[in-house]
């Protein structure tokens, strides 16, 4: 009875050792997948927040920059 006890404590750790740590190539792939996708996430993040705290001071935003108005 104690070991089908044991047998069903496993956890979310147990579960992630068996699932991704337990070869080594696939835990190096998955760092690196994770480093991947981390640096996407928070650079649209910082992306995302850097445009909506500067709306109107953009260049784009502004429609005649660099434009001379004609002599007539």
């Amino acid at each position: 009875m104690d070991s089908v006890v044991r047998r069903n404590r496993g956890g979310l750790f147990e579960g992630l050792y068996k699932v991704i740590m337990r070869r080594n190539s696939v835990y190096v792939t998955f760092v690196i997948a994770g480093a991947f996708l981390g640096e996407r996430a928070v650079d649209y993040g910082v992306h995302k927040l850097w445009e909506m705290n500067n709306v109107g001071k953009r260049f784009e935003d502004i429609p005649v920059l660099g434009q001379r108005q004609s002599e007539e």
